[in-house]
């Protein structure tokens, strides 16, 4: 299976452990990614226009000395099975402006793989107290910020007639409900920088919810572990809590 991600950081987040948790449960899942920090739809529509040469092309998670490619060029790069689209997280639960610009991405990419399913990512919501620039276009409230996302997404997924919504933002929502990771109540954080995910259990978290729905199967069983300094009891325990949360969510 062949996924194309059109995004950004957080698709970025979403697919780093993908093809790694995949291969540990007998899978090949090859992920790759068009990368520009903060880059919107609006940014991806004038990119294929131009014919833009300024993604970093992430192949399997690997962010290091990547190729610069266009979108063009990376449709035409493999047959597709799977290609993903989403808004930046800051306009994310912002109906508005996801048009005209999702219409015309995802007819570009359908005009070179037409036969391609198209996934909407949605993203998720940045922490209370978070430093982001534009948590002030949700007043700054992270519970306003999820419903808004969440209300959006489904409303774009709907109108536009997709084959799949990645629900990653109810996922960290789910796991921010527990002692573990609930940051507001000293558990622990799933962010890096208070919106960017963790390198390690922010990101497993989402790769686990990408695999599942991609190959149908649990992850309850996957073997792989994200990297971590001190794998103990703790980790561990983390490690499970995120695994049964990830399948009880995504049925």
């Amino acid at each position: 299976m062949k996924i194309l991600s059109i995004g950004n950081s957080f698709s970025q987040d979403a697919q780093r452990y993908v093809h790694q948790i995949a291969k540990s449960n007998g899978d090949d899942i090859y992920c790759a990614n068009l990368y520009i920090g903060g880059c919107s739809l609006e940014r991806h529509y004038n990119n294929v226009l131009n014919d833009a040469a300024e993604y970093d092309y992430q192949i399997n998670g690997n962010d290091e000395d990547c190729e610069k490619i266009s979108i063009k060029d990376a449709l035409q790069r493999d047959v597709w099975d799977i290609i993903t689209v989403q808004q930046v997280s800051s306009y994310s639960g912002m109906y508005e402006t996801y048009y005209p610009y999702i219409k015309d991405v995802i007819a570009y990419a359908k005009k070179f793989c037409p036969d391609v399913k198209i996934y909407l990512h949605q993203t998720w919501s940045y922490e209370k107290g978070s430093s982001h620039g534009d948590f002030k276009n949700y007043n700054n409230d992270t519970d306003l910020m999820f419903e808004k996302i969440v209300e959006t997404n489904k409303k774009v997924f709907e109108n536009e007639k997709l084959d799949y919504l990645i629900p990653d933002g109810e996922i960290i929502n789910e796991l921010r409900k527990t002692k573990e990771f609930d940051y507001k109540n000293g558990g622990l954080s799933l962010c890096r920088d208070t919106f960017h995910m963790s390198y390690d259990f922010g990101r497993y978290a989402l790769s686990l919810a990408w695999y599942k729905i991609l190959s149908s199967k649990s992850v309850k069983n996957i073997t792989y572990t994200p990297p971590y300094d001190n794998k103990d009891d703790d980790f561990y325990n983390k490690i499970e809590l995120i695994k049964n949360t990830v399948d009880n969510y995504i049925k």
